[in-house]
């Protein structure tokens, strides 16, 4: 949304650094985004419907939020009673074929990964230039 994005924009421009950074970093922390990451969603979309529907918990506590930003050291993990789902079984084929980022690491078996560090450098790299963004939303 609009609203919220504005949000993520204005408080990157009073972080000291690269803004444009920054930003996608906020956007790459978002919980909704850290599942699609992990591979246990085949879309943002269905990532996002994951963590809205209740499937995931963050440190042992359930989040159904998709916009809830994730630090380094939280685990994500997918519920123990969703674990059984046919969908998972697909999510546990895909995601064992996709690449991890460095900045997160995971373990199939029992459905989970941990955000290890904040993205940075190629992990930040996006088809879109997010200069143009902040210039956008710094008038």
């Amino acid at each position: 949304m609009e609203k919220q994005f504005s949000k993520y924009v204005s408080e990157a421009l009073q972080k000291t650094g690269n803004t444009a950074e920054i930003l996608v970093q906020f956007l790459e922390m978002r919980l909704d985004n850290v599942v699609y990451r992990l591979g246990f969603g085949k879309t943002r979309g269905q990532a996002k419907q994951m963590v809205s529907h209740g499937f995931i918990m963050v440190n042992g506590v359930s989040v159904d939020v998709p916009s809830y930003r994730v630090r380094p050291g939280d685990v994500i993990t997918i519920k123990e009673s969703k674990q059984k789902t046919i969908l998972m079984e697909t999510v546990k084929n895909n995601a064992s074929r996709g690449e991890t980022p460095l900045w997160l690491s995971k373990d199939l078996a029992t459905f989970s990964g941990k955000v290890t560090s904040l993205p940075e450098g190629a992990d930040l790299k996006q088809v879109f230039d997010p200069t143009l963004i902040v210039e956008y939303y710094s008038r």
